[in-house]
């Protein structure tokens, strides 16, 4: 029975050691947002860093989720999307990052509307 506590302790104090050594601060590093309006998705990325060397997008959920590499700091794409039966959240917008910096990092969203509050953006390193 103590080790769970001990476990848990010991699992809290790794957290705040990724994050106080994690250089940059992600949210102010990059941008990760997938608007919905009309039928299209408008997802953006952005890195302040310029130290993206790849990334490959994810929309999970669909019929047949959306797949597809870039490279680069920058993109915009355009994905047509129907108006989904079971909410956004069903839809996650995954992107995995090859960086110069952080490594192999990962960021995970949701679709909002245009003139919803946007959604946070988890960051991890998988």
């Amino acid at each position: 029975m103590a080790k769970k506590p001990l476990i848990l302790a010991l699992f809290g104090v790794t957290i705040v050691i990724v994050l106080f050594a994690w250089d940059d601060d992600p949210p102010e590093t990059f941008e990760f947002q997938a608007v919905y309006d009309s039928g299209i998705v408008t997802v953006t990325f952005s890195d302040k860093s310029q130290k993206t060397q790849s990334s490959v997008l994810q929309i999970l959920g669909m019929s047949e989720s959306f797949w597809k590499e870039f490279s680069g700091s920058k993109f915009v794409e355009h994905v047509p999307f129907p108006d989904p039966k079971y909410g956004w959240k069903a839809h996650p917008v995954v992107l995995d990052i090859k960086h110069a910096e952080l490594g192999h990092i990962q960021l995970k969203t949701e679709v909002y509307s245009a003139g919803e509050s946007i959604p946070r953006v988890i960051y991890s390193h998988p």
